[in-house]
């Protein structure tokens, strides 16, 4: 029969349920850091797909300013260099709930794992005493620094893609 675990569960029965699903601390461990390696895995697929779609974007730009063709390359740089441009906002737009949920399971798998450390102290420990992971691996701040880059790409490129746009826009007008 299936129960479910609530705040007022009482701790030996969720021992009990943990150690049915976790043969030991170990495995719980190896557990989340499989997790958390593969939600990173799927981060940076994410963030190099998000990449090299933004640097084809970049080059048509650049390629499509500088068309000089003499019959239609006045209106042939008037619109589509802003097309390319809002392409490339849609595009950070559309990356970002992916990369923010990918972000949000890592830190999910970060937080148990931080907390099997912090609450079985001897898990953490090698045959010299030796912490088998330091704090700036199990901290919160230490793996949300190493996460920025992911993060923060979809945004830059938002800012980068309506600067340029504006900038098309604006050198043809005047």
């Amino acid at each position: 029969m299936s129960h479910i675990i609530t705040p007022s569960t009482p701790e030996h029965e969720i021992e009990a349920r943990n150690a049915q699903m976790f043969g030991n601390l170990k495995e719980r461990l190896d557990f989340y850091r499989s997790e958390i390696q593969y939600e990173t895995s799927i981060l940076a697929n994410r963030t190099d797909a998000y990449l090299a779609a933004q640097s084809f974007l970049v080059i048509a730009f650049v390629s499509a300013m500088g068309n000089l063709n003499p019959e239609w390359g006045k209106m042939f740089t008037m619109i589509v260099p802003a097309f390319l441009a809002l392409l490339g906002v849609l595009s950070s737009l559309n990356a970002w709930p992916g990369i923010r949920a990918a972000y949000k399971i890592i830190d999910h798998w970060q937080l148990k794992q931080s907390h099997l450390l912090r609450s079985q102290p001897m898990m953490g420990l090698m045959y010299d005493e030796t912490p088998l992971f330091s704090e700036a691996e199990t901290s919160r701040v230490g793996h949300k620094k190493s996460l920025l880059f992911s993060l923060r790409t979809p945004w830059i490129f938002l800012g980068f893609w309506v600067l340029l746009g504006a900038y098309a826009v604006y050198i043809q007008v005047a």
